[in-house]
């Protein structure tokens, strides 16, 4: 008996469940690739948002130390930093070594200043810090502050007047005569009573006047009065009658009354406008003075002085002198020669007298 191999045949049944399942692979192949593909977008997207939301750590630093001009540290120092990335400027003292550091801070442009007491300010010029960079401010030296101290120098009335005293004292015709009681300026300040009796004694004290007193006594021993008699004796009670009455009426009308009634007892000079308003400025000035107050009043001082001057002289001329008429006399020549005094003032002396020019 013969056995024949047995071959199945290759059916279509077969074919068709292959192909199928091939095709399945591939298209498993190709959605993992695209799988893959959308992890990885997803997971760049998200790193490069997660960087904009999260930008670099802030890691830089500006360092430095503060000396002052010998190069010693100093301590105590304010040091403040400011800069466009910095909402505040951010201030720091620097240690007992000068030391002071700025740290976490973002690139950028950035602006030091540095004070501390008695030094005067250190401001940096603008300076660039780049990410992640130390950078060293050099030259951080203070120097002592230049002060700059303004003295307000307020003189009372009293000093004023004392000065300007001292310079009508240094007034004098030809630069010997004495011209102490005239003003050349047009507000000075009232005198003290110790002034005005300072500047009566200087006058009555001085050199040339005691001099002129001499040539007075002469020419009274000349003309024969007052009624003393002739010779040295008469001449020297001449020469004390003449003195008595300068002194007298110096003090009296140039210091006791001017005191007691608050007046100036000297001449203003005008020296300017017509010549008609400085003739009766002169020819009035025995009769009207400023007060302490700078006021026009009558001047009772220098009418006073005069009446006061010749009634003391019954005190000490002779008998036959003595009198009404004396002091009528007597207050008439002294009144007249003031006048006579205030005109030469106005128009000749102020011209020949060495003095300040006046201080408006």
């Amino acid at each position: 008996m013969t056995f024949r191999k047995l071959r199945l045949p290759r059916t279509d049944t077969v074919t068709s469940l292959d192909i199928p399942h091939r095709a399945g692979g591939d298209c498993f192949v190709r959605k993992q690739r695209v799988g893959l593909l959308i992890l990885a977008a997803i997971t760049i997207t998200a790193f490069a948002v997660a960087q904009e939301s999260n930008p670099p750590t802030a890691d830089g630093h500006i360092i430095g130390t503060v000396i002052d001009a010998n190069g010693d540290s100093l301590p105590g120092a304010t040091v403040s930093l400011s800069g466009p990335t910095l909402k505040d400027p951010r201030k720091i003292v620097s240690d007992d070594n000068g030391f002071f550091e700025f740290k976490q801070l973002d690139a950028g442009t950035y602006h030091v200043t540095i004070t501390a007491p008695d030094f005067a300010d250190w401001n940096s010029p603008d300076v660039v810090l780049n990410p992640g960079q130390y950078l060293i401010l050099s030259n951080t030296k203070l120097h002592i502050s230049e002060v700059t101290t303004a003295v307000n120098v307020v003189y009372t009335q009293e000093e004023v007047a004392t000065e300007e005293v001292k310079v009508e004292e240094t007034q004098r015709v030809f630069g010997v005569i004495p011209n102490f009681y005239v003003v050349y300026q047009s507000s000075p300040a009232p005198l003290t009573t110790k002034l005005k009796f300072q500047l009566a004694l200087k006058t009555s004290t001085d050199a040339f006047t005691v001099f002129g007193v001499g040539v007075l006594a002469g020419i009274n021993q000349a003309g024969d009065t007052p009624n003393y008699q002739q010779g040295m004796k008469g001449y020297s009670e001449r020469f004390g009658a003449a003195a008595a009455d300068g002194v007298s009426d110096i003090m009296i009308g140039g210091a006791i009354l001017p005191s007691l009634l608050h007046q100036d007892p000297r001449y203003y000079y005008q020296g300017t406008g017509t010549n008609k308003s400085r003739v009766l400025h002169a020819l009035s000035s025995p009769f009207v003075c400023r007060g302490d107050n700078g006021h026009l009043q009558p001047n009772y001082s220098s009418v006073g002085g005069d009446l006061g001057s010749s009634a003391l002289s019954n005190l000490y001329y002779p008998p036959s002198n003595r009198g009404t008429g004396l002091v009528l006399t007597n207050f008439a020549l002294t009144t007249s020669e003031r006048m006579l005094s205030s005109l030469l003032q106005e128009f000749v002396l102020g011209k020949l007298t060495g003095r300040r020019k006046d201080r408006n």
